[in-house]
């Protein structure tokens, strides 16, 4: 198949990687050079994305946030300037629910298709084709876009409608950072009391409070090892979009709000754009301590 893919940044590059290296034509756009893999894989760079949507079948975007997405959809030189009836749009960025509604409604006005399809499972996954794919879509429209996720992802759900998976990718990263803070905690507190906390995370991860967590991003902060694979300020956005939803529907997320506080004293200190799991910092700060000395 013709593929468009537009954002090629930590995680869409990889991604837009699996798609090439499967045999399909790939035409892509970036606000940055083209990745020298993209262009030796036989990545046809485009001039803006309604050059890509021209030139495509299926147009992946995988950009920041809200704004970027809107942009690149409708925006000057837009995806759906280039876009003709029959094409599918897969927005697989993690944006705002309702958003992402909106956005559905004017592609499928201009006779396409429309699937949300975020992530989970950072840089690691994305290189290693192993995402969780969280869709919303018409069930047909799944089923056709479905071998491609396949070629980026393991876990491929469709959830709902358009919009149901952001809001599962919402759920997600609520889920994420309050592990990471409970890992934070635990780590912060163990160590600070004496014990070894790389001993402390192998004998936990022998127990019921065992997770991906406590495995991955505790060795982590035991290692001092916040290279971005998915950054604060990212989570950040995530956060603020789960805040933000639970006000419109009356619904109260106390420890959310916490988390998304960790993240904010973390960004006040010049630390957005670590690694997520360089929320433990926050806590070091007010304890004092450091987990380890990395």
């Amino acid at each position: 198949m013709n593929i468009g893919f537009i954002g090629l940044g930590i995680m869409g590059t990889p991604m837009a990687l699996h798609l090439v290296n499967a045999g399909h034509k790939l035409f892509v756009h970036t606000r940055r050079a083209v990745p020298e893999a993209i262009a030796a894989a036989g990545g046809v760079r485009c001039e803006h994305a309604a050059a890509v949507a021209q030139a495509a079948d299926v147009i992946f975007t995988m950009v920041p946030d809200t704004p970027d997405v809107e942009a690149v959809l409708f925006g000057e030189n837009g995806v759906a300037q280039g876009l003709s009836k029959g094409k599918t749009v897969v927005d697989m960025s993690s944006i705002s629910p309702m958003a992402t509604k909106e956005f559905a409604k004017k592609i499928n006005a201009l006779g396409c298709d429309y699937v949300d399809a975020p992530v989970s499972g950072g840089e690691v996954g994305a290189k290693a084709a192993s995402l969780t794919i969280m869709c919303g879509a018409d069930e047909a429209v799944f089923e056709r876009v479905k071998p491609l996720l396949e070629l980026m992802g393991k876990n491929i759900t469709l959830v709902g409608g358009n919009g149901d998976g952001q809001t599962t990718k919402v759920a997600n990263q609520i889920i994420v950072a309050l592990n990471i803070a409970a890992v934070s905690e635990a780590l912060v507190f163990a160590s600070k009391a004496g014990a070894d906390p790389a001993k402390v995370r192998q004998a936990l991860m022998g127990g019921f409070a065992a997770s991906r967590i406590l495995e991955v991003h505790g060795e982590r902060m035991i290692k001092r090892t916040f290279n971005p694979g998915f950054r604060i300020k990212l989570h950040q956005k995530d956060l603020n979009l789960a805040l933000q939803g639970a006000k419109d529907i009356g619904v109260s997320l106390p420890q959310t709000a916490n988390a998304a506080q960790l993240m904010q004293a973390c960004a006040a200190n010049g630390l957005d754009e670590l690694d997520h799991s360089a929320l433990v910092k926050a806590l070091e700060l007010m304890a004092n301590h450091e987990v380890a000395k990395g």
